[in-house]
């Protein structure tokens, strides 16, 4: 039970703070107090701080890192029911104390924080961006996170791609990456526009990512599937030929 929490908890800590304080950064930039760069730069170092700090216990924050760990089986299907869980109420809940710690007019003006798609651009050209966004952010946590041999970066490479995807594609899609990211904020705005993009757009790109990278980089014999930790400690599950 210890470890499950310990789990859920993480998952829980990362997405609300990348939820509540990259929302702020949205909610400012709205106000003129910031801009692309800002929001960016704010959803970038959160993820790589919090990636950094639960490395060793999960370090998802993301239904679609998670679901491309299942389907290399690097964690076992309960544990990424777990992880989802606690992604999506994470998420939820930081998008409630932003509607509730901020002006109700600033939080309707920035349309809750959730993910909108561009009047130049149709769902299926959203779609794409989305998968092709998330698919960069997947290949970079197995790049170097999940690699043996990768270079030992913590979060700070992970950091780094979704900054460079939100300045690329944020004026599209809002560089969602994340379907959490975006259920919850919608959930607290009750906008649910484009929930189909947001969800399927990120999982496709994410699962073939993992699936790429883990049979073209990664030509290991499958074994048991562990507890989902991007940076699994010895004796602890998730396939330790894989650990950092």
């Amino acid at each position: 039970m210890r470890d499950a929490l310990r789990h859920f908890f993480a998952e829980f800590i990362g997405i609300f703070a990348l939820v509540y304080v990259g929302g702020g950064a949205m909610m400012m930039a709205q106000q003129g107090a910031g801009n692309l760069l800002t929001v960016a730069l704010a959803h970038g170092i959160v993820y790589a701080v919090l990636v950094t700090a639960t490395l060793r216990i999960s370090g998802h924050f993301n239904p679609a890192v998670t679901i491309g760990f299942l389907v290399t089986r690097r964690i076992q299907p309960m544990m990424a029911a777990l992880y989802v869980v606690a992604q999506l109420v994470g998420a939820m809940a930081a998008a409630y104390l932003l509607k509730a710690t901020f002006p109700d007019d600033i939080f309707a003006a920035a349309r809750g924080t959730t993910s909108s798609i561009a009047l130049a651009i149709d769902g299926g050209q959203a779609f794409l961006i989305e998968a092709i966004a998330t698919f960069l952010l997947v290949f970079a946590v197995f790049g170097t996170a999940v690699d043996p041999q990768a270079p030992k970066l913590g979060g700070l490479a992970i950091g780094l791609i979704v900054i460079a995807d939100m300045l690329a594609f944020a004026p599209l899609t809002g560089a969602s990456l994340n379907p959490a990211r975006t259920f919850g904020p919608a959930v607290a705005s009750a906008i649910y526009e484009g929930q189909v993009v947001y969800w399927t757009g990120p999982i496709v790109g994410g699962v073939i990512a993992a699936v790429l990278y883990d049979q073209l980089f990664l030509p290991r014999a499958p074994e048991a599937p562990g507890s989902g930790a991007v940076q699994p400690q010895p004796g602890r599950g998730a396939r330790r030929d894989h650990a950092v």
